[in-house]
């Protein structure tokens, strides 16, 4: 589970100082649209709903921006086109498996966007179910190192029904099935523990080790297509080494 971490790790990195704000509110915008439509406009009743307003909390969406998500959510507004959630499979270069999860108003428009980068760097978009069987669907928690001991998160974490705990140098990983999901999340708040993210995610059933070079172009397909407006979160069977971590932020630097 290792190179989902150190993914993710970037991306939380990237964050700090990505300039594309509006970018980055539209596509939680998406989100609170889909869980207040699947959910209700209520976080205390709606878990989704709950885990994106933190995220939003987190990068400091303004206040009007969320409003009028959960009004179009709710159906209070009708302001633009509807959003549809669509999971999308592909391959990136050397063999690599990629789940992509897209939330827009215009199904052909992502597509096409989706299946350009693919080819750009030589990977190609596939069918429905090409590769969803290689990943499994798993909560995952993360917390900073620093913020609260290690051992105890774990052992919160564990009694409440986690199935793995990762800890390394900068973070807590901790693993769940979807069931017991909210359950470990709401152990870990009620402790006081302060958590980075909390996301249901496709985690893979085993990874694939590339050379340098070969990663590095996976790891830049999977930025490409998560530049992209539509698109959310991005999932690769790659295993990232500490090496091509280090090689990979130096050139972001």
């Amino acid at each position: 589970m290792s190179g989902h971490s150190k993914w993710a790790s970037i991306k939380r990195q990237k964050g700090v100082n990505d300039a594309k704000r509006g970018q980055l509110f539209t596509k939680l915008g998406r989100e609170i649209v889909i869980a207040v439509r699947e959910g209700g406009p209520d976080p205390e009743a709606n878990f989704r709903l709950r885990l994106v307003l933190d995220k939003a909390r987190q990068a400091n969406m303004p206040k009007d921006n969320v409003e009028r998500a959960i009004k179009r959510g709710s159906g209070e507004s009708v302001d633009g086109a509807q959003v549809e959630e669509y999971t999308y499979e592909g391959y990136g270069p050397h063999g690599t498996a990629m789940i992509v999860q897209a939330f827009t108003d215009n199904r052909n428009r992502t597509v096409s966007e989706i299946r350009h980068v693919f080819s750009r760097y030589g990977g190609n978009l596939g069918a429905d179910g090409c590769v969803a069987w290689m990943f499994s669907r798993k909560g995952v928690i993360s917390v900073a190192v620093g913020s609260a001991d290690p051992d105890e998160v774990a052992l919160i974490a564990i009694d409440a029904g986690a199935e793995d705990v990762e800890i390394s140098d900068d973070t807590v990983e901790v693993y769940t099935e979807m069931t017991d999901f909210r359950a470990v999340r709401d152990a870990l708040t009620e402790a006081g523990v302060e958590l980075l993210d909390a996301q249901l995610s496709w985690l893979p059933q085993s990874q694939l080790t590339l050379d340098e070079k070969e990663a590095m172009t996976n790891l830049k397909l999977m930025e490409a297509l998560e530049d992209l407006d539509d698109v959310q979160q991005v999932f690769s069977n790659l295993d990232i080494s500490d090496e091509v971590l280090a090689t990979y932020e130096n050139q972001a630097a």
